[in-house]
């Protein structure tokens, strides 16, 4: 089976040794760089990721004589397994992604070569993007550093990794009425992670305009489904019947979580 091959099926039905592919893939310099820069991607998933190929994707990151797209698309693989990692730790083998050891291996080689100001901007913005979903003490510097870049690309990195880090409501709130439509969406995103409800003026705006972009319309309806507001229900219903499918699904799973958490804040109430 080829990687191509395997793009076309979940990867919860990817078969048996397909880890090992990868990582052979990942690890010959004389593959096909389309190849390796797709199995880059692909080792990022939770059904393959282990000690070994996130071993792999570290060395890409750190390998100067690679390309710099490889390089950042090993970086933003290394995030997922580091998220899992900070979330659910090392004590339960069956929540165990990849080990404490390559956890703290991988997060302090990758501090190390962000700070490396002669590594590709690509690579560095990568690396700051896939190291913050596991929060470390000098992120919050390195993104404040790239907030207030001149470089639209270092503020997009800064406004994506503000989702994962405290401190930056002002700046999330500065970003949602930034003309770049990228960082709009990554600052959507952030205020609903933080449950900001300062942030639903604007979230309903996108609600209820019609004029949004599929991505942001549905990134607000994650984001009045976080930040709760008692508005957000009859601003939703209102979308029930557009005329576009997938809005109106997204729409309805929406309902269904607010209504669940009515539910459940109701049980609460009643015990009490």
């Amino acid at each position: 089976m080829t990687l191509q091959e395997l793009c076309n099926i979940e990867p919860w039905e990817w078969p048996e040794g397909t880890a090992d592919f990868i990582l052979e893939t990942l690890s010959s310099p004389a593959t096909d760089p389309e190849d390796r820069l797709l199995a880059a991607e692909m080792a990022g998933d939770y059904v393959v990721a282990n000690d070994k190929l996130a071993g792999a994707l570290l060395a890409l990151v750190n390998n100067a004589a690679e390309s710099p797209a490889l390089r950042s698309q090993a970086a933003i693989s290394l995030g997922p397994a580091l998220e899992h990692a900070d979330i659910f730790g090392f004590d339960d083998p069956d929540d165990i992604v990849i080990s404490e050891k390559v956890f703290t291996q991988i997060k302090s080689s990758l501090q190390s070569t962000f700070q490396d100001k002669n590594n590709p901007t690509e690579v560095r913005r990568s690396i700051l993007e896939a190291s913050v979903r596991a929060p470390q003490s000098w992120h919050q510097a390195a993104v404040k550093n790239a907030y207030q870049s001149k470089e639209e690309e270092w503020r997009l990195t800064a406004v994506f990794c503000m989702s994962y880090i405290d401190g930056f409501k002002t700046e999330i709130l500065e970003s949602l009425l930034s003309a770049n439509p990228d960082i709009h969406y990554q600052a959507v995103l952030a205020a609903a992670n933080h449950g900001m409800e300062k942030a639903w003026p604007h979230i309903k705006s996108l609600l209820t305009s019609a004029t949004v972009e599929k991505p942001l319309i549905f990134a607000a309806i994650e984001a009045a489904v976080i930040i709760g507001s008692p508005e957000a229900k009859e601003t939703l219903e209102d979308l029930l019947e557009d005329d576009d499918d997938e809005i109106a699904d997204a729409v309805h799973e929406a309902l269904a979580m607010l209504e669940a958490e009515d539910l459940l804040e109701d049980e609460e109430d009643d015990e009490e």
